[in-house]
C-alpha cells in the first residue's frame, strides 16, 4: 500500500518541480535576451551627430567613422550647407540643416542623436563663440543627445587661459553645468598650417632659426578626426579630456629637417645672430609645447610625423622650388 501510494505521488510532484524548473529557465532565458539586447544597445551607442559636418574637419570625421564600420543610418549630419553632403545621404546618412546663428533651427536638427560631436566655430561669426556653442548644446540637450564631444584646445591642459583658450575654457565651463555628459577634445594646432612657411624654405634652400621660439606639436587634422570618431563609437570616454598632439614638438629646425628629409632638398640651417630674416612658422605662442600619446590610445595608431606629413605634401613644398 505504501508502495503504491509513493508510486502514484511521484508524478504529481515530479511534475510541478519540471513546472517550476521550466518557469525559471524561461525567465533566465528572457533575462539573458534583455542583457544581450541591452548590451548591444550599449555597443552601437545610439545615433551620433556630427555638428559642422561639411567643414573641412567634420567631412573627415564621417570618413573616420565609416572607415571604423560605423553604419551610415546611425549619421545625423547637421550643417549650413547640407547640400554638400548629399553623397552621405546616398547612403543612407541623415543631412539637416542646422545653424547656430538660427537657433531656432538646432533642437530639430539635432532630434533622435545620442552623442553629438561639437566642432567648434571660427571667429568670423555675429556673436561670441561661447554664445554660439552654447546654444548648440542647449539645443542638443532639448532635443535628448546624451553626451556631447567638444573640440577644444590643448593650451588649456598647460595652464593657458588667454587667446585661443578663452572661448574655449568658457565652452568647456556651458558643458560642465549642462548637466550632458562631455569629453574634450583638446586639439593642437594643426599641421596644415605649416605647408606655407614649409614650401617657403624648400624655395629658398634656408632657414633662420630665432633666437628664441615656442616649439608645438603640431598634429594633422586627420588625426583629429580619428580621435573624434573614436571618442564618438566607442564607450567610456565620458569626463575626460584628451590632449590631441603630434609626436614631437616642431620649431623652425625641426620643421627644416622634415622639410629636408621629405623633398630631398639640402636645407640650409642658419642661426639668427648669424645674419638673416628668422623664418617664421606663424604660430609662437607659449604654452603648447604638450605632446601626448591620445591620438595612439583612442586610435591604435601613432599621431602622424611631421616628415610623414610632409612627405604626403610633397608635391605642395616642390611647387614654388621648380
Amino acid at each position: 500500500m505504501m508502495t503504491s501510494v509513493h508510486a502514484g505521488a511521484t508524478p504529481a510532484g515530479s511534475n510541478r518541480l519540471i513546472s517550476r524548473w521550466l518557469a525559471g529557465a524561461l525567465l533566465a532565458a528572457l533575462a539573458g535576451l534583455a542583457l544581450l539586447f541591452a548590451n548591444a544597445a550599449h555597443a552601437d551607442g545610439g545615433r551620433i551627430i556630427v555638428s559642422g559636418a561639411s567643414g573641412q574637419l567634420g567631412t573627415l570625421v564621417i570618413e573616420e567613422l565609416l572607415a571604423r564600420g560605423v553604419e551610415p543610418s546611425r549619421l545625423i549630419l547637421v550643417s549650413r550647407s547640407p547640400d554638400k553632403l548629399a553623397s552621405y545621404a546616398e547612403q543612407g546618412a541623415t543631412v539637416r540643416f542646422g545653424d547656430f546663428t538660427q537657433p531656432e533651427s538646432l533642437p530639430a536638427a539635432y532630434e533622435g542623436g545620442d552623442r553629438m560631436l561639437l566642432i567648434s566655430v571660427g571667429f568670423d561669426g555675429p556673436d561670441p563663440r561661447p554664445v554660439l556653442h552654447g546654444r548648440a548644446i542647449d539645443a542638443a540637450r532639448t532635443a535628448g543627445v546624451r553626451h556631447i564631444a567638444y573640440t577644444s584646445f590643448v593650451g588649456i591642459s598647460n595652464g593657458v587661459t588667454t587667446g585661443l583658450a578663452e572661448d574655449h575654457l568658457a565652452t568647456e565651463q556651458l558643458l560642465r553645468d549642462s548637466g550632458l555628459e562631455w569629453t574634450f577634445l583638446r586639439n593642437s594646432i594643426y599641421a596644415e598650417v605649416l605647408l606655407g612657411a614649409a614650401r617657403d624654405i624648400a624655395t629658398a634652400g634656408r632657414a633662420v632659426v630665432p633666437t628664441a621660439e615656442h616649439p608645438i606639436a603640431y598634429v594633422t587634422r586627420r588625426d583629429c578626426a580619428a580621435a573624434a570618431a573614436a571618442v564618438l563609437s566607442s564607450p567610456d570616454h565620458a569626463g575626460k579630456a584628451y590632449d590631441i598632439t603630434g609626436p614631437a614638438v616642431i620649431g623652425v629646425r625641426a620643421a627644416a629637417e622634415a622639410v629636408a628629409a621629405a623633398t630631398g632638398r639640402e636645407i640650409a640651417i642658419v642661426p639668427a645672430d648669424a645674419g638673416g630674416e628668422p623664418t617664421s612658422l606663424g604660430f609662437t605662442s607659449p604654452g603648447l609645447d604638450i605632446v601626448s600619446d591620445h591620438v595612439e590610445v583612442l586610435t591604435g595608431r601613432p599621431a602622424t610625423s611631421m616628415e610623414s606629413f610632409f612627405s604626403g605634401h610633397r608635391a605642395t613644398l616642390l611647387g614654388n622650388a621648380e
